[in-house]
């Protein structure tokens, strides 16, 4: 069974897997489900229809679940889903879904949430993500897996970001980010490709060397981009990396893609 601090207050109905621990003054609502081994430390609320899945740890005055901070939000049954093996540290925050989104936020596995991370409404965040202190995420983003967020960088509402990207600590992200690239700047701009990042996932010097060549043809070389993005489609079709950015590209929503200065 999973313990329970008596200065705790779980709601009869919430469902509580086992091993796991309820420490001192958190508050767990009668919609919330505990998969096993999960540990909320101390002064953490979960409220809402929110499930947290196994083996997650939840520091002290974490708030997960709670309604929206959004004023089309009229009460709908939305729902927060957090998967397995996360490290959700103090302050976080993290809202549930809403009817104007996919009713749902998600939070992948194996993700480490630093002190005041905010997740918004309808966000969807891959597994093994970072989000250093303070990082905000409004409404709708979607954060690919892999993906590292610096300290006290903020993210528009609907931005996608692909996976393996560096966002630079401080940044103000308006626009969708390509997989495995490399953003800075308080309007932030693409700076190359996430090199580090790609050299950490075990591909060959070959491979990263193509990453880079198509990058250049893509954003740094002459013609419209429709144009340089077809030449790149051509030379470099073939490598699983470049098409999944080529992918994304296509698929991007209507704030565009974030382009070098």
């Amino acid at each position: 069974m999973t313990e329970i601090h008596p200065t705790a207050v779980v709601d009869p109905k919430a469902k509580l897997g086992s091993g796991g621990r309820i420490g001192p003054f958190c508050v767990v609502g009668g919609d919330v489900e505990l998969g096993d081994g999960v540990i909320l430390h101390s002064h953490v609320v979960v409220e809402g229809r929110s499930k947290i899945g196994d083996r997650c740890q939840v520091f002290p005055f974490a708030s997960l679940g709670h309604q929206p901070q959004d004023l089309k939000y009229k009460g709908e049954p939305s729902t927060l889903e957090i998967g397995p093996e996360n490290t959700i540290r103090e302050y976080v925050t993290i809202n549930p879904g809403t009817e104007g989104g996919a009713m749902v936020t998600r939070v992948g596995r194996g993700c480490l949430l630093m002190v005041g991370a905010h997740i918004a409404h309808d966000c969807i965040i891959g597994d093994h993500v970072v989000m250093a202190n303070n990082v905000t995420l409004a409404g709708h983003v979607v954060v690919g897996d892999r993906t590292i967020i610096g300290g006290l960088s903020a993210v528009r509402q609907f931005v996608r970001i692909g996976r393996n990207a560096m966002i630079g600590g401080m940044s103000g992200v308006e626009h969708d980010v390509i997989p495995y690239g490399l953003v800075m700047g308080d309007r932030a701009r693409l700076r190359g490709l996430n090199v580090v990042g790609l050299k950490r996932t075990g591909l060959e010097r070959e491979n990263i060397q193509r990453l880079l060549d198509a990058y250049e043809a893509l954003f740094e070389s002459e013609g419209s981009f429709a144009e340089r993005r077809k030449k790149v489609a051509q030379g470099y079709g073939d490598d699983e990396q470049i098409g999944q950015i080529l992918d994304f590209i296509d698929q991007q929503s209507s704030l565009g893609i974030l382009q070098p200065k």
